[in-house]
C-alpha cells in the first residue's frame, strides 16, 4: 500500500510540474535590478529555478550602485582627504595652499568606481549564473503574467524590488525651480558655490558635510527640532555640532513656505520657529525630504496587490496580499538600506524557492550614517527603549580615553551600550571613527546571543579603535568586580589589608 500511495504521490507531483512547466515560462520572476533584486536572482538561479530578472534602467545595480550608496560614499570619502589636507596642521604637518575642487574629477571618479562595481552586476555574469535578464518596464495583466517590451512572460511566483526614488513635496514653486535630487548630485560639471539642503536625514547631513568640506556653503533646513530623527538627540546633536563647527549652518523647526528660481540662483522662504520669516538664496538646491515606493505603473491595482504611498503591503514572509508575489527592499516600506535588501532577498529566496516558511526579524537591524565621525546603530536606542516602556541601564564610554583614536586625532565620539532589565544588551549606538565597522563586533554579539562576559574577557590586538566595544562591556563588570562588597569579601577571607597610597599625600 505504501509503495502505491508513494508511486502515485510522484506520479501526481510529475503531473503538476508538467502542468507548472506548461503554464509558467519561469519559476520565479524579478522586477527590479537593485540589492534586492539581484540578491533573490542569483539564489534562485544558482539553486536551479528557471529565473527572470527585469530593469527599466539601462543598466543593473539599481539606485544604490548609480545613485546611493557607491557614489555617495565615493563623494565622501574624496570630500574626506580634501578635508584632511586642509587640515594637516593637525597632524603636526604644514599646511599646504589647496586650489579649489574640480567636480569633474570627483565626478570622473565615481564614475570609475561605479564601473568597476558594475561588472560585477552584469547582464553577462547573471545569464552565466543561468538567469535571463530583459529591460524595460512591466506591467502586470494578471496574478502570474506582465507584458514588457510586447512580449508576456509568466512566471508561478513574482517579486517585486523596484525600489524606491527621491520625494518632491508639494512646496509652492519646487516643482518649477530646477533641483537636485540624488540621481544629479553626484554628476554634477562643476562644485556649487553654495547649496540649500532640504531635510535633514541621513542623505541630507552626508551631503551636506560633503560638500562644506569641498567648498560649497551649505544651509541645511528641516522641520524637525533635531537632525537625524530617527537617532537619540544627544547622538544627533553631537553631529550637528561637528558639522556646524565645520561651517555647515542650520534651521530647524522651520517650515518651508515657498521655493523661486532667481535665474542664477534659488531663494528658499522659510518661517523659523519664533516666527521670523527668512529668504535664504543660494546657487543650487538639494532636495532629500525622504523616498516614495516605486509602484506606478506595475498595475498592481489590476491584481489585488495592496500597496500605499509608504509602499506594498507584506507580511513577515515578505508576502503580498497575492501570496505567491513577494516584496522586498524599499518598496516594502521598511528599512531602506542595501543591506536591509540583500537581507531581504534571503528571505524570498527561503519562501519562494526552498519552500521553507522563513519570518523577517529586523530586531538587530545595524545602519550607519556616514558622516565624519560616522554614526552607527544596531537595536534599540534610549528612544526606542522608552517608547517600548522598557527598563534599561545606559552604558557608555568616550572615543577621547582610547589611546587610537588619541594617535590619529580623533577625540569626538563616545559608544552608548543599552542593557535591559536583566542586564543583557538590547542596543549600542556609536558615534565616533569607524563606527559602521565597530557596529561589526556587535552584529555577531547581539545576533548569536554572545554573553557580554565573552565580549568583556576577549582580547583586542592594542591600540585600536575597536578596543572602545571591550571596554564599554569591562566597565559594566567593573561596576561589580570592584564593589565595596567584592573588596569586603575578599578582604574577610584573605585578609587583603587595602588602600596603599593616599590622595592626601599629593596635598599641600
Amino acid at each position: 500500500k505504501r509503495q502505491i500511495l508513494s508511486i502515485n504521490w510522484y506520479r501526481g507531483k510529475a503531473r503538476y510540474r508538467e502542468f507548472d512547466m506548461a503554464t509558467f515560462d519561469f519559476d520565479i520572476g524579478v522586477i527590479g535590478g537593485g540589492a534586492a533584486g539581484l540578491t533573490i536572482t542569483a539564489g534562485a538561479a544558482q539553486l536551479g529555478a528557471k529565473t527572470l530578472l527585469i530593469e527599466k534602467d539601462e543598466a543593473l545595480g539599481g539606485d544604490c550602485l548609480h545613485y546611493g550608496c557607491v557614489p555617495s560614499k565615493t563623494l565622501i570619502k574624496s570630500a574626506h582627504v580634501y578635508h584632511q589636507m586642509k587640515t594637516a596642521d593637525r597632524f603636526g604637518l604644514p599646511l599646504v595652499d589647496l586650489p579649489p575642487v574640480n567636480f569633474r574629477q570627483i565626478a570622473k571618479r565615481i564614475k570609475s568606481v561605479i564601473d568597476t562595481i558594475q561588472q560585477h552586476d552584469s547582464e553577462q555574469r547573471f545569464c552565466k549564473l543561468g538567469a535571463k535578464v530583459a529591460f524595460g518596464e512591466p506591467h502586470f495583466i494578471d496574478e502570474n503574467r506582465l507584458r514588457l517590451n510586447g512580449q508576456t512572460f509568466a512566471a508561478k511566483n513574482w517579486v517585486i524590488a523596484t525600489g524606491s526614488s527621491a520625494v518632491v513635496p508639494p512646496i509652492p514653486g519646487l516643482a518649477e525651480t530646477p533641483h537636485l535630487s540624488n540621481r544629479e548630485i553626484f554628476y554634477l560639471d562643476r562644485l556649487p558655490s553654495s547649496m540649500i539642503i532640504l531635510g535633514a536625514g541621513p542623505i541630507g547631513v552626508e551631503m551636506g558635510q560633503a560638500f562644506k568640506r569641498l567648498g560649497t556653503r551649505v544651509t541645511i533646513v528641516d522641520r524637525a527640532n533635531q537632525i537625524l530623527g530617527k537617532e537619540d538627540r544627544d547622538m544627533a546633536d553631537a553631529v550637528k555640532g561637528v558639522m556646524s563647527a565645520e561651517g555647515v549652518v542650520f534651521y530647524l523647526e522651520a517650515s518651508i513656505e515657498s521655493v523661486a528660481d532667481l535665474g542664477q540662483r534659488k531663494r528658499v522662504a522659510i518661517k523659523t520657529v519664533d516666527g521670523q520669516r527668512l529668504d535664504l538664496e543660494a546657487e543650487s538646491i538639494f532636495v532629500a525630504m525622504g523616498r516614495g515606493a516605486n509602484t506606478s505603473g506595475l498595475g498592481l491595482e489590476k491584481i489585488g496587490v495592496e500597496h500605499d504611498r509608504r509602499g506594498i503591503k507584506v507580511d513577515r514572509r515578505l508576502r503580498t496580499t497575492q501570496k505567491h508575489i513577494y516584496a522586498a527592499g524599499d518598496v516594502a516600506g521598511g528599512y531602506q538600506y542595501t543591506h536591509a535588501a540583500g537581507y531581504e532577498g534571503g528571505i524570498v529566496v527561503s519562501n519562494a524557492v526552498f519552500h521553507l516558511p522563513r519570518k523577517a526579524d529586523y530586531a538587530y537591524m545595524p545602519w550607519c550614517t556616514y558622516t565624519d565621525p560616522p554614526l552607527g546603530s544596531i537595536g534599540m536606542n534610549e528612544t526606542m527603549a522608552q517608547k517600548a516602556g522598557i527598563d534599561y541601564s545606559l552604558w557608555t564610554e568616550e572615543f577621547k580615553d582610547n589611546d587610537r583614536s588619541l594617535a590619529e586625532g580623533e577625540q569626538v565620539g563616545k559608544i552608548k551600550m543599552i542593557l535591559d532589565d536583566k542586564e543583557k544588551p538590547i542596543g549600542v549606538q556609536i558615534f565616533g571613527p569607524h563606527a559602521g565597522d565597530l557596529l561589526g563586533e556587535w552584529v555577531a554579539i547581539l545576533n548569536g546571543k554572545v554573553k557580554l562576559s565573552t565580549l568583556a574577557a576577549a582580547v583586542h590586538p592594542y591600540p585600536t579603535i575597536g578596543e572602545i566595544n571591550k571596554r564599554v562591556a569591562g566597565t559594566f563588570f567593573s561596576s561589580k568586580i570592584f564593589s565595596d562588597k567584592i573588596k569586603k569579601t575578599l578582604k574577610f577571607f584573605f585578609n587583603l589589608k587595602g588602600r596603599a597610597c593616599s590622595l592626601d599625600e599629593f596635598t599641600t
